[in-house]
């Protein structure tokens, strides 16, 4: 307050202002009093994954514009989504089916469906970890510039390759047919076995967007380590028939890791020769537990840097 005197001079007044019923609390206190909450924070786990179905058709719709987009510049346009596994199977098959005769005697009606699978069945792994190396890293802009759970585009990465998939099932379909091996009940197998790779992908691919978003080098890194893990996987060989002359020990602990078992699992179901011998012993329960373990695992990981994706 102020006032003039009789001399035209401004006096101010000291008295003070009346006591705010804030004062004397802290930060936290006062953003408690009135329902405040930090701009950007991380929800918990329950309502993130209310948030993550409320974006649904978001997910699915960014998927299928990712996988429309992909092949836009080229002239065979989608037809590359099949194109691309079938040719790296018939290099794969010219190398260790015919030079290096990695089928170890498997008949061909049986060697050339059980390569395909393996090589369609992995990429669909690949691809899934590598575009969700990118999925945060790559898409900045978006990740910036629009609210939403960035869980969504790991998962819409993963969703897209899945469609990829079914695109070139319908080819290997065709192929394994080709070869002797008609469809029955058991190609219905197919479907949980899917499923399951699907949700380990995704968990693997959320794990990667982590790690990506804050080291981008690791997408230079990650087609070596991939391709490693293709070649101790079996995509192009029998891993029994291989290692038949080493110790068990060594057969079990590939046939037991996840690519060999969801591609397994898919070649049981389509090949008529692939019978459960070539199978390793609880091989469901095996996969049921690499997909729940995986995609728990990667969602919580991912979910705990949610306030830190797209800073700094």
């Amino acid at each position: 307050m102020s006032e003039t005197t009789h001399d035209g001079a401004i006096a101010v007044s000291t008295t003070a202002a009346p006591p705010s019923p804030d004062d004397g609390l802290t930060p936290a206190e006062l953003a408690a009093k009135y329902g405040l909450s930090v701009s950007g924070a991380r929800p918990g786990l329950a309502h993130y994954v209310r948030q993550l179905w409320g974006r649904r058709h978001f997910i699915l719709t960014f998927s299928q514009a990712k996988l429309t987009a992909q092949y836009s510049q080229a002239k065979l346009g989608q037809l590359w989504q099949v194109a691309t596994p079938l040719l790296n199977a018939v290099v794969y098959f010219l190398i260790f089916g015919l030079i290096l005769e990695a089928d170890r005697g498997m008949p061909k009606e049986v060697y050339v469906p059980f390569l395909v699978t393996g090589v369609f069945v992995f990429t669909f792994t690949q691809t899934s970890v590598m575009s969700g190396v990118r999925s945060i890293a790559g898409n900045l802009g978006l990740v910036r510039a629009l609210h939403f759970p960035r869980a969504s585009l790991p998962i819409s990465f993963a969703l897209q390759q899945l469609q990829q998939l079914m695109y070139s099932m319908i080819v290997l379909f065709v192929i394994v047919a080709g070869f002797g091996s008609y469809p029955s009940l058991s190609w219905l197998l197919i479907l949980p076995a899917l499923a399951l790779q699907f949700v380990f992908n995704t968990g693997l691919a959320l794990i990667m967007a982590r790690l990506g978003s804050k080291t981008p080098d690791l997408a230079q890194l990650m087609p070596f380590v991939m391709r490693t893990w293709m070649y101790a996987s079996g995509v192009m060989f029998s891993i029994p028939m291989m290692l038949e002359d080493k110790p068990a020990w060594i057969a079990d602990v590939l046939m037991y890791n996840p690519a060999a078992i969801y591609m397994d699992l898919v070649r049981f179901a389509l090949i008529d020769g692939y019978g459960s011998d070539m199978l390793p012993a609880h091989v469901w329960l095996a996969a049921l537990l690499w997909a729940v373990g995986i995609g728990f695992a990667g969602f919580v990981y991912f979910w705990k840097a949610e306030d830190r994706y797209g800073r700094g």
